[in-house]
């Protein structure tokens, strides 16, 4: 007997008799995925929907944890530092009646609001130029969908966040990439290399500054030698900038959105997800002095009817956060920077450069293959009962061949939980059966 399962594979039923000739139960098999009579299918997109390699190898984790393995997380940007307390008592003291919808461009009260916060910036703009989104993810959805046909291009600097492949599938956009390498720290490819990847499709080039992955901070000079490739060829420039206040070494961020004659084609993306340690809430904002991008936004903005009400609440208390939080939170990723870093170079045969930005790097290690590696820590290995777990640089990029022996670290622990971490890391490489030197 055929039939139909919710997976779309072929199950095929066989009864099993009892002595006395009567079905005691019916065991299922379910065949490979193959289209019989007609059957729906998973969709294109679907099936070009990637695996994230933040958090693909969760399950692994949570089997060791299971095992009773301490598992410190390097693998994810879920920074351990606390809310500001302001966001908390808002949330804590709403004297809601009705949960309603917010403006689909989000509280006004929370817009004007954030005009004060640019402001401090140098980064001039209205509550009118924003749109307050489920996150940053939404607003690069919401730009890349505003701005992009299907099958048209963006150029963006790899290794990348690596959901952006996600975001480029969802709206048909096709991500051209331009290598940045582990050996110049991944500081900003030549602008000629970015011409000859140019072509009639190319209607964007996406930034993220500071970087995440690789915590690199591009420089004004590198930002407006990009300008004059926009200006020329008459692009869109993306520019994610959730991470402007994690710059260090007295080094300063650099707004796309100052960046002179740009005004009509800057797209900002921003999030309170870590400035504020507030990523569960989910509000991020496009920004944009285009009012024609502005406008279609807003179109997928009421599709989607309205940001969450009590994050809203949260991210606009948050805006009052004292001067003094972010100072301790300076010290405190500096001191997890250095240290990391540090201990991740006396280790033999590992690279990682020193970020100036954000609270990532992309260490390289000689290994065989990082995914295997990483999957080895979780399920073969620990050292007093504890491993560590990271992400694996081949989902950050094109190709996963270059990332091969390259892993992404966030040092979102506190220097306790670093220190084992690195003493385990550094145990592991010792013993590692695909190590190379």
């Amino acid at each position: 007997m055929f039939f139909k399962s919710r997976d779309t594979r072929m199950c095929v039923s066989a009864p099993v008799f009892n002595n006395f000739g009567k079905v005691e139960k019916i065991l299922i098999f379910r065949t490979p995925s193959i289209n019989f009579f007609n059957m729906p299918l998973i969709s294109k997109k679907g099936n070009l929907m990637p695996d994230s390699p933040i958090r693909k190898l969760v399950p692994f984790a949570d089997e060791a944890k299971k095992r009773g393995i301490k598992v410190y997380h390097l693998n994810i940007g879920q920074p351990d530092i606390k809310t500001p307390e302001v966001a908390l008592e808002a949330v804590r003291n709403a004297k809601l009646k009705v949960i309603e919808y917010s403006h689909s461009a989000g509280f006004l009260s929370y817009r004007k609001k954030l005009v004060t916060y640019y402001k401090r910036f140098g980064i001039n703009v209205t509550e009118n130029d924003m749109i307050i989104t489920n996150g940053g993810s939404e607003a690069v959805l919401f730009a890349f969908m505003s701005c992009i046909n299907p099958g048209d291009e963006v150029i963006i600097p790899e290794p990348y966040y690596t959901n952006y492949n996600g975001f480029a599938i969802t709206a048909g956009v096709v991500i051209k990439p331009i290598v940045s390498s582990i050996k110049n720290d991944f500081a900003l490819p030549a602008i000629e290399e970015f011409e000859k990847i140019i072509t009639s499709k190319t209607k964007g080039i996406v930034i993220c500054n500071p970087n995440n992955p690789t915590g690199y901070l591009y420089s004004r000079e590198e930002l407006e030698k990009l300008a004059i490739l926009v200006k020329k060829y008459d692009l869109y420039f993306f520019a994610d900038e959730v991470y402007r206040e994690f710059c260090y070494d007295g080094y300063t961020h650099f707004s796309a959105m100052n960046l002179k004659g740009l005004e009509q084609n800057v797209i900002l993306i921003d999030s309170v997800s870590k400035r504020y340690s507030l990523c569960g809430i989910r509000v991020g904002v496009i920004i944009s002095h285009n009012c024609d991008i502005m406008r279609v936004a807003m179109r997928f903005a009421q599709a989607r009817l309205s940001p969450p009400t009590f994050g809203q609440i949260a991210a606009e208390a948050a805006i009052d956060t004292p001067k003094e939080y972010f100072t301790e939170v300076y010290n405190e990723y500096i001191e997890r920077r250095n240290f990391m870093v540090g201990e991740l170079n006396k280790m033999q045969g590992v690279y990682c450069p020193l970020p100036k930005g954000a609270f990532y790097s992309v260490a390289s290690f000689p290994i065989d293959d990082a995914d295997k590696f990483c999957e080895w820590l979780l399920t073969s290995f620990n050292y007093k009962g504890q491993t560590v777990m990271m992400a694996p640089a081949s989902g950050f990029y094109s190709n996963s061949e270059m990332g091969k022996k390259e892993c992404r670290l966030a040092y979102v622990l506190k220097i306790e939980d670093l220190q084992n971490a690195m003493e385990t890391l550094s145990q592991a490489l010792k013993i590692y059966p695909g190590r190379t030197i």
